[in-house]
């Protein structure tokens, strides 16, 4: 890498966008280039119950205008019942997002470990 005199430093002027590029004006020579804004970290935090995770075997999704509505159900063998583990709503930019991820998280997994088997047995009706 050169060092750059402070002359050379001066020759670029900055502005950024709200569209999260920054344009770099070449002084001498009038010429534009565009360079991406680097990506803001985001921090998560995950509860300690939470990370241990809720097992699902069955899932129910609505929708209407606003949003979709996923409850994710536990149906235990040979019992009539069953609970609603957990709820996610997404709106409609957010499902389709979530669709298509899961959608190429299959692929790499498959892609890893084999194809995915569906059973070609029909689902049993639950009682509600």
């Amino acid at each position: 890498m050169s060092k750059q005199t402070p002359g050379r430093l001066n020759k670029f002027q900055t502005i950024i966008y709200k569209k999260g590029k920054m344009r770099f004006t070449n002084k001498r020579e009038g010429k534009k280039m565009y360079e991406t804004e680097p990506k803001k970290e985001i921090q998560i935090k995950l509860d300690d119950d939470i990370a241990q995770g809720m097992y699902s075997n069955l899932t129910f999704i609505s929708s209407n205008e606003t949003e979709f509505v996923m409850d994710f159900i536990y149906v235990q063998p040979q019992q009539p019942r069953a609970k609603v583990r957990s709820r996610v709503i997404l709106g409609p930019n957010h499902a389709k997002k979530f669709m298509l991820t899961l959608k190429d998280s299959v692929k790499k997994y498959e892609d890893k470990y084999g194809a995915i088997k569906i059973s070609n047995i029909k689902e049993k009706k639950i009682g509600f």
